[in-house]
C-alpha cells in the first residue's frame, strides 16, 4: 500500500479531531430544562411597592348660615318704592339693596350692612317695610357657611379644629373647607357626634341642602397591594407571594384602604413578589409560572 500525500492525513487528522469535539459537547435537548423547575400555572404578580394612605371620616348633614344678618329700616311705616337685590345675588358692604318712601316725603336707602349672599328677601313693592317687622333682606354674612353633619361616635375621637376637608353638595360640587368646631356631645339615639365643617364659597349654596364631608384626619405611608391581593379567614389575613417559584403564604396586618389598594402595616416588604388575585386555588409550596402585571394592571 502507498503511504498517504502527507496533505491528505492532515486534513483527516482535522476532520476526526471535529467529529471527537461534537461527540463530547452534545446539542441540548429543548426539554433538558433542571429536573426540578417548576412547571405550575403562569399566576399574575406585581411587587410590593409604599404608598401613603389618608385616613378619612365621613359626615353627612345640611348647609346652615354660620352668621344671618337681617336687614330692616329703622324706622316704622316705610313703603316699599324700589327693589334693586333679590335672593341669591351676592352683596357688597354698603350695597343699596332697596328704596323706600318716607311719610314726609322723600325716600330712604336701606343698605347690605355687610357683604355676602342674600338668603332670602320679603322686600315687594308697595309693601311695607319696619323696624321691628320681618326683615326686608336676610344675608348670609361673608358667603360663609358650615356643613352640620353627624358622625360616628368611634370616629369623633379622631376630629380636630383646622382639619382639611372636601365638602360635596349635590348640584355644586366639591367644595374646600376646614373642620372649625367638634360638638361637645353625642346625640343619644343615634350615638353620633356633631361636627361643623367651615365652608368660603361664592357659588351659591342653597341652605338646609345635604352635604357629605370627607375630613382628612391623618396619613400613613406603608407598603401597599391590591384588595385582590388579600384573603381574609379564620386564620386571620394573609397574602400569597412568590418565592423561588413558589407559593408561600404570609400573615399581615392591614390598615387603610384607598383607590382599590389597602395598607399592610406589618407581615410585607417592599419589592416582594405578590399573587395578584390570590384565591383558594393556590396553596402553601404550590409551583407556579409567575407574570409580571403590566402597570396599567396593576392599579
Amino acid at each position: 500500500m502507498r503511504p498517504l500525500p502527507a496533505r491528505c492525513f492532515s486534513q483527516k487528522l482535522v476532520a476526526l479531531a471535529g467529529l471527537l469535539v461534537l461527540s463530547a459537547h452534545p446539542a441540548p435537548a429543548a426539554d433538558d430544562a433542571p429536573k426540578d423547575a417548576p412547571k405550575g400555572p403562569a399566576v399574575t404578580v406585581l411587587k410590593a411597592a409604599k404608598s401613603c394612605f389618608s385616613d378619612i371620616v365621613e359626615a353627612t348633614g345640611t348647609i346652615v348660615a354660620r352668621e344671618e344678618t337681617s336687614v330692616r329700616p329703622e324706622r316704622p311705616g316705610l313703603k316699599v318704592t324700589e327693589v334693586l337685590a333679590e335672593a341669591g345675588d351676592t352683596t357688597t358692604a354698603g350695597q343699596v339693596l332697596a328704596r323706600l318712601a318716607l311719610p314726609e316725603g322723600g325716600t330712604l336707602q336701606v343698605a347690605a350692612p355687610v357683604a355676602g349672599v342674600i338668603a332670602t328677601s320679603t322686600a315687594q313693592i308697595g309693601g311695607l317695610a319696619s323696624a321691628k317687622g320681618e326683615a326686608l333682606f336676610t344675608i348670609v354674612a361673608r358667603s360663609e357657611y358650615d356643613l352640620v353633619g353627624l358622625v360616628a361616635t368611634s370616629d369623633v375621637r379622631k376630629l380636630a379644629v383646622n382639619q382639611p376637608a372636601t365638602v360635596r353638595v349635590a348640584g355644586v360640587g366639591d367644595i374646600d373647607g376646614k373642620v372649625r368646631r367638634i360638638g361637645p356631645t353625642v346625640e343619644p339615639n343615634i350615638q353620633q357626634g356633631l361636627v361643623y365643617i367651615g365652608i368660603s364659597s361664592q357659588k351659591r349654596l342653597l341652605l338646609n341642602a345635604s352635604g357629605r364631608a370627607l375630613i382628612k384626619t391623618g396619613q400613613s405611608c406603608n407598603v401597599a397591594v391590591p384588595l385582590t391581593s388579600v384573603q381574609y379567614s379564620s386564620a386571620g389575613t394573609v397574602v400569597q407571594v412568590i418565592r423561588r417559584n413558589r407559593v408561600e403564604t404570609k400573615r399581615v396586618e392591614v390598615g387603610l384602604m384607598s383607590g382599590g389598594n389597602i395598607e399592610v402595616r406589618d407581615g410585607l416588604n417592599e419589592g416582594d413578589i405578590v399573587v395578584a388575585r390570590a384565591g383558594a386555588l393556590l396553596r402553601e409550596g404550590d409551583p407556579v409560572r409567575p407574570v409580571m402585571a403590566s402597570a396599567e394592571a396593576a392599579k
